[in-house]
């Protein structure tokens, strides 16, 4: 049989005979092909590189709207270690089969202390805390009350809509092999498109010394 078959685009130089072994093969069988040869391109893609994900319900309003289409990058974590401020999605511990987006606000070894609607973060870069500031937040109730220790490998993560999200606060600390990747760009609603959505250009902080 004419090996050209195999290809997507067939070229004929010139016609040899009308044998049943020259014909093309049945478009559906051809369908068949071209869906195999898909999977196995899109599958690893979607497993290693790049995922997309819906957003639902209000814990991360106004930088992501319910109903938005993200795409979510998980090869940099593989390349470098999350840093504060990024948004990301991972499995939310209580149950794998759910995912969550929120921002990283506490990093593995810090000790992340709020009062009222302040966020300290203590660590041994600076013993004496510093102050976030968070440009983002949608809104954040003064009953706020936490102190929590990370240790390696751990994240506290919070949603920007403070007031309507369960995050670390609720259920813990996040652990490295639960998240994802981070949004990497954000397809829909077209108005809203953008590379990178809900970054912060650098994490402003300010110092708690005395």
């Amino acid at each position: 049989m004419n090996s050209s078959s195999e290809n997507f685009i067939i070229e004929k130089e010139e016609p040899e005979n009308n044998s049943p072994e020259n014909k093309k093969d049945h478009p559906f069988v051809e369908i068949i092909r071209f869906s195999i040869i898909a999977l196995i391109i899109v599958i690893p893609i979607r497993m290693f590189v790049a995922q997309p994900f819906i957003v639902s319900g209000a814990s991360m309003e106004e930088t992501f709207q319910s109903g938005e289409y993200l795409i979510v990058d998980q090869v940099s974590y593989h390349l470098h270690d999350p840093a504060r401020g990024d948004v990301i999605v991972f499995r939310y511990p209580k149950d794998p089969s759910k995912y969550f987006i929120k921002r990283i606000i506490g990093l593995p070894g810090d000790t992340v202390k709020i009062e009222g609607s302040t966020v300290t973060i203590i660590n041994e870069q600076n013993p004496n805390g510093f102050v976030i500031d968070e440009p983002y937040i949608k809104s954040m109730s003064l009953e706020n009350h936490l102190t929590e220790k990370l240790g390696a490998r751990e994240y506290f993560v919070m949603g920007d809509n403070r007031d309507r999200s369960s995050d670390s606060r609720a259920w813990g600390i996040l652990t490295e092999d639960r998240i994802i990747g981070k949004a990497f760009l954000r397809l829909f609603p077209p108005s809203a498109l953008d590379v990178m959505p809900g970054a912060v250009e650098e994490t402003k902080v300010t110092s708690d010394s005395k």
